[in-house]
């Protein structure tokens, strides 16, 4: 990634083309993300972190990832690549 892509896609389609299960993945990868804020917003249990935020995009359940995460919070950007990786998503940036 460099420096004028601001955000990190994982698609819910693997690389094979199939659709990526379970059909809540993509808010449960976002609620294992909610903690991690900017420095002095408050936490509430009941919403996203705005540097990791499920969305629908064509059609397809996706998690945009704030590339501000990576300074934040290295391990939790080496899980999202992790997890793309490992579960063969489609990925893309901007």
């Amino acid at each position: 990634m460099n420096q004028t892509e601001q955000f990190f896609v994982l698609h819910g389609t693997t690389i094979d083309g199939e659709r990526f299960r379970p059909s809540d993945w993509a808010e449960r990868l976002a609620g294992v993300l909610a903690p991690y804020r900017p420095p002095g917003v408050r936490t509430s249990h009941l919403t996203y972190s705005p540097y990791a935020v499920p969305r629908v995009i064509n059609d397809v359940r996706c998690v945009v990832i704030d590339n501000r995460l990576r300074g934040l919070e290295p391990l939790a950007w080496k899980f999202v690549h992790d997890f793309a990786i490992d579960n063969k998503l489609q990925t893309s940036t901007f």
